[in-house]
């Protein structure tokens, strides 16, 4: 794969980079900061990638490992309560669903955006978070639970209040 190749294959992924990073990772710096880290290594490792048509799968897998080994470092260096300010910060700026999404926990949000945001079956997301299909469909069941419920307690928090 050249570099012009690379470049396109990546742009088209973009997006999804992004949401995925932001599942994980909760805050935009540390999102771009994934991004550009997980692009670097895939185009110094892209003549290891045997089938160009799971670019996206391989470029999406190397991510999540990137996101994974920020949590790691960021772990170190911040404390709880400065973290939960940004976070807080930061989901003034999306829609009701989404916040909810990201209240879930790890195990149950990367599924759910992997599926519903993204469109990867289910075999594809086993593959990414190296689960069991079985697993990845319990997990789905189970976030969407956990969506109704934060959801449901939204509407009557709001409804207390109107």
């Amino acid at each position: 794969m050249d570099k012009n190749e690379f470049s396109e294959k990546v742009l088209e992924a973009e997006q999804t980079l992004y949401r995925v990073s932001k599942s994980i990772l909760l805050q935009d710096e540390d999102c771009e900061d994934a991004v550009q880290e997980a692009v670097l290594k895939a185009y110094s490792k892209r003549n290891s990638l045997r089938e160009e048509k799971y670019f996206k799968t391989w470029l999406t897998r190397i991510l999540i490992n990137e996101c994974y080994r920020l949590l790691r470092t960021k772990k170190q260096e911040v404390s709880y309560e400065d973290y939960f300010q940004e976070e807080q910060a930061e989901s003034n700026q999306y829609s009701e669903l989404y916040e909810a999404i990201l209240k879930l926990d790890i195990k149950h949000r990367m599924p759910i955006i992997l599926f519903y945001m993204e469109g990867y079956s289910v075999n594809e997301i086993a593959r990414l978070l190296r689960v069991p299909s079985g697993t990845v469909k319990s997990r789905l069941s189970k976030g969407r639970k956990q969506l109704k419920i934060l959801l449901e307690d939204e509407v009557e928090y709001n409804e207390e209040y109107i």
